[in-house]
């Protein structure tokens, strides 16, 4: 089957088409969906507890990922979905409130940011309010210098396991041989 689906993608000039779960992978030069928004350290939350305003206010995101409200005290709230810190609110709440209905806003966005640094004009730390592809936070940073190996790039990206290294080809994206992706929070564009 996978042979199948390859050669059809060759024919058909889809590109090297590899599967994931049985699923194609998006083509080159398209980059794959954004990930999913999570809460970082210096974003802004407004949470409000229906019917009571002495728990509900504008709360930030500590440095140590963790948020303070009344009765609750510290929560976690960095890495977590706005829908998940609601969630985990709710079991906190329901032993002051009866059936509490809580809403979490995230009002500033202030943890999504990428580094671009080596052979750009103004290299640097770029605070993002969106989803931006690789290419997006190249031209961000301005030019390529006169001797930047644009084929040679790396996006560093800190995992669990420690750092992962992601080459990209600027010449391929741009000419839709590779494909452009999405950057996360963190991430360190290399420019040699």
């Amino acid at each position: 089957m996978k042979k199948m689906l390859k050669l059809a993608a060759v024919v058909f000039g889809l590109g090297d088409l590899a599967l994931a779960a049985g699923a194609p992978e998006a083509p080159a030069g398209r980059p794959e969906d954004p990930p999913a928004y999570r809460i970082g350290a210096e974003d802004v939350l407004q949470v409000a507890v229906w019917n009571n305003d002495a728990i509900s206010r504008t709360v930030p995101v500590r440095p140590d990922g963790m948020i303070s409200l009344p009765l609750v005290n510290d929560v976690p709230a960095a890495g977590l979905t706005p829908m998940q810190l609601r969630d985990a609110l709710l079991k906190r709440l329901v032993e002051y409130i009866p059936s509490p209905e809580v809403s979490v806003i995230v009002t500033d966005v202030h943890s999504f940011k990428v580094s671009v640094v080596g052979e750009v004009t103004r290299p640097g730390r770029f605070e993002l309010k969106a989803a931006a592809t690789v290419l997006d936070v190249i031209a961000m940073a301005g030019a390529f210098k006169e001797f930047a190996a644009r084929s040679r790039i790396v996006v560093l990206r800190g995992t669990g396991n420690g750092l992962e290294r992601i080459p990209f080809n600027y010449d391929k994206a741009a000419d839709g041989g590779q494909a452009n992706f999405y950057v996360h929070p963190g991430d360190v564009v290399m420019v040699p």
